[in-house]
């Protein structure tokens, strides 16, 4: 299955939010609620690619701990940051 596919139903994104910790649960199941439908094509794209790293780093990066090296994850990480805070 390709990210395109991934993107485009959302009960297989829904499932790949669901991690292995229970905040990143609630984190990623509540941007996909809240502000995915917001994003473009390309930032679609860039969250499932997030989906594709270990839970212990996407916890790390929402958590300010450290900062993805790529920019777009950089921006998308910050917008899921500022939805939290909604």
């Amino acid at each position: 299955m390709s990210a395109t596919d991934i993107e485009q139903d959302p009960q297989r994104l829904r499932w790949q939010c669901r991690r292995g910790m229970l905040e990143l649960d609630l984190l990623l199941n509540g941007f996909l609620d809240a502000g995915y439908s917001d994003l473009s094509k390309q930032g679609r794209g860039d969250f499932v690619r997030l989906l594709a790293y270990q839970d212990q780093i996407i916890y790390d990066w929402l958590m300010g701990q450290s900062i993805p090296a790529d920019a777009a994850l950089r921006d998308l990480v910050g917008l899921i940051r500022a939805a939290m805070k909604r």
